[in-house]
């Protein structure tokens, strides 16, 4: 039987991150839930969903995030990964960085 796989959904610094993981235990900190074995979709070469590549930038070296207990939104055990984002706190509409584009001239 494979490992159970959590979509874990927190709060942090005015948005909603939605994030897969394949442990969740209460940490050793008090207050503090333990989120471990974050899994990332795995693409070579072109970069299909800006969301995923941002979080992998972000979290791809963390071996355990230590979450406080009042930033969980909810922690579901999940049958396969969907998709990984970032959204606004307040309309819950997805959190996309634009292409940077050259300036406009004068």
């Amino acid at each position: 039987m494979s490992k159970p796989l959590y979509k874990v959904t927190f709060l942090n610094a005015g948005k909603v991150y939605e994030l897969y993981a394949r442990q969740v235990a209460s940490g050793a900190l008090w207050g503090f839930t333990e989120v471990s074995e974050l899994v990332f979709d795995v693409h070579d070469g072109l970069v299909i969903d800006p969301t995923e590549e941002r979080l992998r930038d972000e979290f791809g070296n963390t071996r355990a995030l230590h979450l406080p207990m009042h930033s969980i939104v909810r922690i579901e055990e999940v049958e396969r990964k969907g998709q990984s984002a970032i959204r606004d706190a307040a309309t819950g509409e997805k959190v996309v960085t634009p292409f940077p584009l050259p300036a406009k001239p004068r």
